[in-house]
């Protein structure tokens, strides 16, 4: 199973908010740090905005900042945002399976206990675990060059 690189840049669009210690992070500037187009940033945002897993200021001292702690995003809550299918298979699918095998099938079984233990792992980890295994990600992220207008608390 392969992340698509949607999921890959929501997960760190959140840890840059979460990194960026409860002010509001702009596009342009999470852009930069991780060399990723604005646009496809703003496409990822909004499902995580639907999702409740960001919240969006408008305005021109705007932008986006998580909700509530990143100890409580884990990375199971943005997989299941970001990510279409989980089907490993055709048999996951949803439709007409031509295998007479489907219900009762060896390989069905064992691929759903793989993908129901990535989800129970990804459930272990939250953006904070993400953030904190990273000492330097202000440094990395160009965080601590930025300065950060008086914004009012949500």
């Amino acid at each position: 199973m392969r992340l698509t690189k949607q999921t890959n840049y929501a997960v760190r669009m959140l840890m840059y908010c979460a990194a960026n210690d409860g002010h509001l992070s702009r596009i342009p500037e999470i852009a930069k740090a991780y060399g990723v187009s604005e646009l496809f940033l703003f496409k990822i945002l909004q499902p995580l905005n639907k999702a409740g897993l960001v919240e969006t200021v408008r305005g021109r001292n705007g932008g986006v900042r998580l909700p509530k702690p990143a100890a409580d995003i884990s990375l199971f809550d943005i997989v299941t945002v970001t990510e279409d299918s989980f089907a490993m298979a055709e048999c996951f699918e949803a439709g007409e399976i031509d295998c007479p095998l489907v219900d009762s099938c060896g390989l069905n079984a064992a691929l759903r206990k793989a993908l129901n233990a990535f989800f129970e792992v990804l459930q272990q980890y939250s953006i904070d675990d993400l953030v904190k295994a990273r000492p330097q990600i202000n440094f990395l992220l160009g965080l601590d060059q930025l300065t950060h207008p008086k914004t009012a608390a949500a």
